[in-house]
């Protein structure tokens, strides 16, 4: 058997429940792949909250979540590309929460050996979107651009994607997450009332783009003389029925592979936030929820222990141990400080030197 998580009603994260289902079989063209990593967004929470069911059809019992890594555990007839035991990324367009999902193989990617699972694993939402914005918007040298929840998954990517273009990046967040986005080179403003005056404060150069991650933040566009056709939004319906907002979207495989290439040669980061088990996807929403997480949050279906562990506290992870450090500060191995990681302990006994583990059998955690 096979689990997935489900809802049945429209509402908040305690409506999600993981049930039990038969693993899916591969028809024409797909592959059955067994996730090992899959990110959640704030677009699901805003499905399932059924705020715009016209706009976001939903048909109960309904799955949730669109991006994933995995191996791939069968494939169809037709199927060409992948082969069992290959390790893939890629997306659905509802379900990737759970621990086998079917996708036709135009949607699965090669995954990149040097991107970690929990990266690979939530890439496609955060980085398809923000690419769109960002070549949507030609942005370049001599643009100034504000993105409000900058510290999220799709909001850091997308700034560090217009810095890389040479654009000035100003960036909402909470006070805690400021060193967080100086990293990247950001501009950091605390979230609050009177945006457009915030803005000002920190540039006397007019605002070109408005990437609106955080939602209800048009009035602050305009005030900022922000054209409406330069002012993105990823869940904020209202924007764009009443200013004329532009509403952005996941991209396709070709704009996966294209982020998932720059995250592989460390062009880009995608910092992870925090990682849940799937049996936890209800505690994962809530976090998400909150929009104060630096990076993107995880569901890992393999969780594991190592060796050398040194700190051990529940859902510790490198945000925790970076965040509020004045910039500069010394670089921080993660493989020492995180605790819980995704995967089967391989690359890391490999870079130790030991022999290797048979796939698929973790390693005891230190005692």
């Amino acid at each position: 058997m096979a689990q997935a998580v489900r809802f049945s009603e429209y509402g908040g994260p305690d409506v999600l429940e993981v049930v039990e289902i038969p693993v899916p079989e591969p028809g024409q063209g797909e592959v059955l792949v067994e996730v090992v990593a899959t990110g959640i967004s704030p677009v699901e929470s805003a499905v399932r909250l059924g705020g715009h069911p016209e706009r976001w059809p939903v048909e109960f019992p309904s799955g949730q979540g669109r991006e994933f890594a995995g191996i791939v555990a069968g494939t169809g007839p037709g199927v060409t590309r992948f082969r069992r035991g290959e390790e893939v990324m890629g997306y659905v367009a509802r379900g990737a929460q759970a621990t086998h999902v079917v996708v036709p193989e135009a949607q699965l990617l090669p995954k990149p050996t040097s991107l970690p699972w929990e990266v690979a694993g939530s890439l496609y939402v955060a980085g398809t979107t923000a690419l769109g914005a960002v070549e949507g918007l030609n942005i370049g040298a001599g643009d100034v651009v504000v993105i409000t929840a900058a510290a999220g998954g799709v909001g850091c990517l997308a700034a560090q994607l217009a810095k890389a273009r040479g654009a000035v990046v100003i960036g909402t967040t909470a006070p805690a997450r400021f060193d967080f986005l100086r990293q990247f080179g950001i501009i950091p403003l605390e979230y609050g009332a009177d945006l457009a005056a915030n803005v000002r404060s920190v540039t006397d150069q007019p605002v070109t783009a408005f990437l609106d991650f955080l939602g209800g933040q048009a009035a602050a566009a305009a005030e900022l003389g922000v054209p409406t056709f330069r002012v993105f939004t990823t869940t904020d319906w209202a924007a764009v029925e009443d200013n004329f907002a532009v509403k952005l979207y996941a991209g396709d495989t070709i704009a996966l592979g294209r982020i998932a290439q720059l995250a592989a040669e460390r062009q880009i980061r995608l910092p992870i936030a925090d990682v849940f088990a799937l049996a936890d996807v209800g505690d994962a929403y809530r976090q998400l929820d909150q929009r104060d997480s630096a990076g993107k949050i995880v569901i890992g279906m393999k969780l594991v222990g190592y060796d050398r562990q040194k700190v051990k506290p529940a859902r510790l992870k490198e945000q925790d141990v970076t965040i509020g450090v004045p910039t500069p500060h010394t670089p921080l191995s993660v493989e020492d400080m995180l605790p819980p990681v995704i995967g089967d302990g391989r690359a890391r006994q490999l870079r130790h030197g030991e022999e290797p583990h048979p796939r698929g059998t973790p390693e005891p955690p230190e005692q």
